[in-house]
């Protein structure tokens, strides 16, 4: 695949997180893709990703994430970003405190035949949780 492909793909994957939209996910990860850094609970493949942000975008219905840095190689992707929401659901046996949180991560994507294969990633939780009120 192309640099140009991968970041399609990536841009999809983004696009669906932030419209909501995450049976799409099922067409831009591949069935065994793994992450090597998963939420709680996170399964492998497509719907793993699908149920981690289904229940992050529960928690902040306004969710946004934006990509501020991309490098991208013939296979491999690496992006900084930054996160925006309002906690206004349930996040993680917390009922909603209505705070905005901004918060920063970074993460490498593999891509294989035009699908996410492998992820590695961290997101600044802590200080999501700390400005939530909850850490």
């Amino acid at each position: 695949m192309s640099q140009q492909e991968n970041i399609a793909v990536q841009t999809a994957f983004g696009e669906a997180v932030t419209t909501g939209n995450l049976d799409a996910l099922s067409d831009l990860v591949a069935p065994g893709s793994v992450d090597h850094d998963p939420a709680p609970g996170q399964g492998p493949g497509p719907e793993g990703y699908q149920r981690m942000f289904r229940e992050l975008r529960i928690a902040f219905p306004d969710l946004r994430v934006e990509v501020e840095h991309l490098v991208a190689t013939d296979d491999e992707l690496a992006f900084a970003y930054t996160i925006k929401g309002t906690h206004r659901g349930d996040l993680l046996g917390h009922a909603p405190t209505g705070k905005a949180v901004t918060y920063r991560g970074m993460q490498i994507s593999r891509f294989e035949n035009g699908k996410l294969v492998e992820r590695w990633g961290s997101s600044d939780e802590l200080g999501m949780m700390r400005q939530l009120g909850l850490a």
